[in-house]
């Protein structure tokens, strides 16, 4: 069964990242209040990224990945900054810089 990963963005300026089997559906609950808590209490909301995935388990897995990242990172995901997406992945800690002693 085809599963979507979406990304919200809410009033608030916020992101809000879901899966689903049914996008248009799930859409429809954001937008009338009857989503997630987090989302009906910043109405409106826009979708503004979509990827498809032939499971709903492995969208479901991707949707888990995502909502672990920065925000800066979800942007470049959504811009298709594969470029910036690579650079914040990176760790960033002392320990993995390449900066040994």
């Amino acid at each position: 069964m085809e599963g979507y990963v979406y990304i919200l963005e809410c009033s608030n300026g916020q992101y809000y990242t879901g899966s689903t089997i049914n996008l248009a559906q799930r859409f429809v609950l954001h937008q009338t209040g009857e989503g997630p808590n987090f989302t009906w209490k910043h109405l409106p909301v826009k979708l503004i990224y979509v990827e498809i995935f032939d499971n709903i388990s492995i969208a479901f897995n991707r949707e888990k990945q995502i909502q672990g990242w920065s925000r800066k990172k979800k942007e470049a995901l959504m811009t298709g900054n594969f470029k910036a997406l690579h650079r914040l992945s990176e760790c960033q800690n002392d320990s993995h810089s390449g900066n040994k002693i």
